[in-house]
C-alpha cells in the first residue's frame, strides 16, 4: 500500500488516481499508523512551504516521515513535497527567517527570479510544459523508459537550490533542480507527474516498481 500523505492543504485525488491507474494500491491518509505501516509514501505538492511544514509538525507527520525515509521506505515527493526535503523554505515565512523543512537536502528553497542574468523577463509562476534534462547518462530507475529532454507539467513560483542530490534539471529564468534523489529509495520531482500525460504515468509506474522491489 502506498500512503498519499494528507496534510490538509488541498485536493490529492489526482495523485491517488494517477497511482491507481498504474496498478498501485494508493490511499490518501493523515493517519500516522497508516503512514508508518505503508510500503511506500508519496508527499504531494499542495500549498505553501511554511503552511505545509507547520501542519506536518503539528500533526506529528514530520517525525514519521523522517523515520520512514531513514529506514529506506520508498518515498516520492511532488512539487512542494520535493521542497519540504530541504533544510528550509522562504515561501510564506517571515522575512529573513526561513521555515525549517525535513533537512534531508542542504539549502533553502527561494522564489524563482522573474528575469535571467541577461535581464530577459520570464513569467512567474512557471506554469506549463517544460523539458527535464538528466545530469547522468546512466539511467535512473525513476526515469526508466523516459527519454532525456522529455516534457513534464510544472506549476510553481519557488525553486530548490542545486545540490549533490540533483539528478535532473529544468530551465526557466534559471536552471533549477527538477528531480532529486536521497539514498537509494527517496526521490522527489518539481513537476507534477499526475498531470504529465504518458511520461508522468510512466514515472509513477516506475516508482511503483521501486516500491515493489523494496
Amino acid at each position: 500500500m502506498i500512503a498519499v500523505v494528507d496534510y490538509h492543504k488541498g485536493n490529492l485525488k489526482s495523485v491517488e488516481r494517477g497511482l491507481t491507474a498504474v496498478g498501485a494500491d494508493a490511499r490518501i491518509t493523515d493517519d500516522l499508523k497508516v503512514i508508518r505501516d505503508a510500503s511506500a509514501i508519496v508527499l504531494p505538492g499542495v500549498g505553501a512551504f511554511t503552511d505545509a511544514a507547520t501542519e506536518i509538525r503539528e500533526t506529528g507527520q514530520f517525525g514519521v516521515l523522517i523515520d520512514r525515509i531513514s529506514e529506506g521506505v520508498p518515498f516520492l515527493g511532488i512539487c512542494l513535497g520535493m521542497h519540504l526535503l530541504y533544510d528550509s523554505g522562504e515561501e510564506h515565512a517571515e522575512e529573513g527567517l526561513p521555515t525549517a523543512g525535513l533537512g534531508l537536502i542542504p539549502g533553502t528553497v527561494k522564489a524563482m527570479p522573474k528575469a535571467d542574468v541577461r535581464g530577459t523577463q520570464y513569467k512567474v509562476p512557471h506554469v506549463g510544459w517544460n523539458k527535464v534534462e538528466y545530469l547522468s547518462k546512466r539511467p535512473n530507475p525513476l526515469f526508466e523508459g523516459i527519454p532525456d529532454g522529455e516534457f513534464f507539467y510544472f506549476t510553481h513560483s519557488y525553486v530548490a537550490p542545486p545540490s549533490c542530490e540533483t539528478i535532473a534539471t529544468t530551465s526557466h529564468s534559471i536552471t533549477f533542480p527538477s528531480a532529486v534523489q536521497v539514498g537509494q529509495t527517496c526521490f522527489a520531482v518539481q513537476f507534477h507527474p499526475e498531470k504529465s500525460s504518458d511520461a508522468g504515468a510512466q514515472l509513477l509506474k516506475n516508482f511503483v516498481k521501486i516500491a515493489e522491489k523494496a
